[in-house]
């Protein structure tokens, strides 16, 4: 499967109207302090929500698949909840898992957890070829 967005400016200063190919939309906007109109998440919001609901999905598919009594997931992320690490970032991510699970039933989805495609993404080594398209003239 491609994972593909897009992302568009508007006349509202920051607010960007986020697409796929898939009918999906939804937004992104800084907060007023930094001169947005705070009407959505910030980008490292929505980077951090990422990295949640691929955690929250990746358990309960785990779960289910297992048939163990996983009945509600909470994941909470801060990024640099400590202030900026001297050498690249940190995000905490703590997982409260609901149900009547055994300390190893528990630990397996902790396992499961850092195996989550976006984790993965997030540790991994990624490139960001850009290149700049022609303009229409409207």
């Amino acid at each position: 499967m491609i994972h593909s967005a897009q992302a568009q400016s508007s006349n509202i200063p920051y607010r960007i109207t986020l697409t796929d190919g898939r009918g999906h939309t939804w937004y992104a906007d800084e907060p007023v302090a930094d001169g947005g109109a705070d009407t959505a998440p910030n980008p490292m919001q929505l980077v951090l929500s990422a990295l949640g609901a691929c955690t929250a999905i990746t358990l309960q598919m785990y779960a289910g698949r297992k048939q163990w009594p996983l009945k509600q997931i909470n994941v909470n992320l801060q990024l640099n909840p400590e202030g900026k690490p001297a050498d690249g970032n940190q995000i905490t991510r703590n997982i409260t898992l609901h149900g009547e699970l055994d300390d190893a039933q528990r630990q397996r989805l902790l396992q499961i957890a850092n195996a989550c495609p976006v984790h993965k993404l997030l540790e991994g080594n990624v490139s960001i070829p850009s290149t700049l398209a022609e303009a229409t003239q409207a």
